[in-house]
């Protein structure tokens, strides 16, 4: 991102961000800007899968806008997700709302196998580069 980003304060990403640098936008499309998050996991304070954390400026307005977002928040995230798989990047409140409506169906059928399709249909994503803004 650029030093003066969120200037005007914080933004949801978009198509073309004019934010990000030429090298922000390769470590974006190639997921490596996610990478120090698997340190992360290795101190337990992440899992490999579950929701995405929010950012802090976007948590009290989504929660007013989005039944349900709430009962999100106080799970462990996860460096991936079915909603990163299936919805990519969130650049709108419907976008959001997507995502916490798979993110809650996650949390109702978790289980190993399901952690293990996603972490295999992550890898596509990250290998075809598919949902990067």
């Amino acid at each position: 991102m650029r030093t003066d980003a969120e200037k005007n304060g914080a933004q949801f990403a978009q198509k073309s961000d004019p934010r990000v640098t030429s090298i922000g936008r390769f470590l974006r499309k190639t997921r490596l800007d996610e990478l120090p998050q698997l340190w992360n996991v290795l101190k337990g304070e992440m899992s490999l899968v579950g929701p995405r954390p929010e950012r802090p400026e976007f948590i009290e307005k989504l929660s007013d806008e989005i039944p349900d977002y709430v009962e999100r928040i106080g799970l462990k995230p996860g460096l991936t997700g079915p909603a990163q798989v299936i919805n990519g990047y969130d650049n709108n409140i419907e976008g959001f709302r997507r995502k916490v409506a798979l993110d809650l169906l996650y949390l109702q059928k978790c289980c190993l196998w399901n952690d293990i399709k996603i972490l295999v249909r992550t890898v596509g994503v990250v290998l075809t580069g598919k949902g990067a803004l």
